[in-house]
């Protein structure tokens, strides 16, 4: 699918026009208006311009080529982990994280009447934080781009069997009938995500607890891992997130993503990333940026 239907096609392109006449203050999604993204962008930059972008590589281009000044990614989901791609779509984007927002998600079905719904649209992570619900109900779960283009899908598709799964804004947006909210599995969901910018941000901005994000990459044998950070339990930083992944189709060495409480300029940060270097390659910093409360 290389575009969006047509009543989200409207919005996008009133909001790239908006967004297009101050930049600066353009964020840039993935998804169509409605998304969970766009939700997030107005939570987390209140008086910002929403531009909606059909991939996340389309969001984080919009920020290199300058027709934004930030994008919203989400990279990681209470239920689902992390979103698919997003470590090596970051770290190759050459932006610094600036920014985190932690927000609840709360699926709605919503279809042209009130059903029985024979299927039910959404992006495939929303489908398995519903995944009970459908079941139960018989829905076939379809996946499709993102939440909020699934509606415009079902509004463009005229079947009053389909349904889709979205945001309660979706359904106001694209005329649709809201027949459930509250319908993912569990109702502790929270997906968290990051904003991004060409720069970093000034360590000296930074006036309460920080997050750093960093990427590094060990040898595929013993105790590599354990030496590695060994460094941050010896000088008593807090390791909060700790992931590996492959890079390319070689198994021979294994890359991290990793986040820790404190900033570059700590005694405590630049000791253990330090060591770190003892024990690791391709040490990258992807971002240094406050702690939001919703962490705790």
């Amino acid at each position: 699918m290389a575009s969006y239907p047509a009543p989200a096609a409207r919005l996008v392109a009133e909001m790239t026009e908006a967004a297009a006449a101050d930049p600066a203050r353009a964020v840039a999604f993935q998804g169509a208006p409605g998304a969970n993204s766009h939700r997030a962008a107005l939570e987390a930059l209140p008086h910002c311009l929403p531009l909606p972008c059909f991939s996340f590589e389309d969001a984080l281009e919009a920020v290199k080529d300058g027709r934004a000044g930030q994008a919203i990614i989400p990279i990681e989901n209470s239920q689902h982990g992390r979103v698919a791609d997003i470590h090596f779509l970051l770290p190759e984007s050459g932006l610094s994280i600036v920014g985190e927002h932690f927000m609840a998600i709360h699926a709605c079905l919503m279809g042209l009447g009130t059903g029985p719904f024979t299927s039910a649209y959404s992006h495939p992570q929303a489908l398995g934080q519903s995944r009970h619900y459908l079941r139960e109900r018989g829905i076939v779960p379809m996946s499709y781009a993102d939440t909020a283009g699934a509606a415009a899908y079902v509004a463009e598709l005229g079947d009053p069997a389909a349904a889709a799964l979205a945001p309660r804004i979706a359904a106001e947006l694209y005329g649709l009938t809201l027949v459930e909210e509250n319908v993912e599995d569990a109702h502790d969901n929270m997906t968290r995500f990051v904003t991004l910018a060409r720069e970093p941000l000034e360590l000296r901005t930074i006036t309460g607890p920080a997050i750093t994000t960093f990427i590094f990459e060990v040898r595929n044998i013993p105790a590599a891992l354990y030496k590695a950070l060994g460094g941050f339990a010896t000088n008593g930083v807090n390791m909060t997130k700790l992931e590996s992944y492959q890079r390319g189709a070689s198994f021979a060495a294994t890359a991290f993503f990793a986040d820790i409480v404190g900033a570059p300029g700590e005694p405590a940060v630049d000791r253990a990333l330090e060591e770190l270097t003892f024990f690791a390659k391709d040490l990258r910093i992807l971002g240094t940026y406050p702690l939001e409360r919703a962490r705790g």
